[in-house]
């Protein structure tokens, strides 16, 4: 797979927005060092009920399938039930963006301009 440039990214991320997911303020583009300097990135996404670095990219160099990456927390935290429900629906919508950038990557020809 080709490396995503910054404005490819951040197209497809205008692109879910107007499908209707609640993406402002919580998912953004995010910088990336790529291979000999290119213009990359990855989506990083802010939870409101959970204060847990949530990021999105390619598993891996070269590969097509997308991932989540959540970062280790220094401490626990506790929610009832109405503030887990809304967890939820935060982690559903990632789970929709992961699967919408996996599949615009997959159909995308040719390689990104820097």
């Amino acid at each position: 797979m080709p490396f995503r440039s910054l404005q490819t990214l951040e197209h497809w991320l205008g692109e879910f927005r107007q499908l209707g997911y609640p993406v402002d303020g919580l998912a953004a583009v995010m910088p990336q060092d790529g291979d000999d300097g290119e213009n990359t990135g990855l989506v990083g996404v802010r939870l409101m009920n959970a204060a847990t670095v949530i990021y999105i990219q390619p598993e891996a160099a070269g590969a097509l399938r997308w991932v989540v990456t959540m970062e280790a927390r220094d401490s626990a935290f506790a929610l009832d039930a109405p503030a887990l429900l809304k967890l939820a629906a935060e982690l559903t919508m990632v789970s929709a963006l992961c699967a919408f950038l996996e599949a615009r990557s997959a159909a995308f020809v040719g390689r990104d301009a820097p």
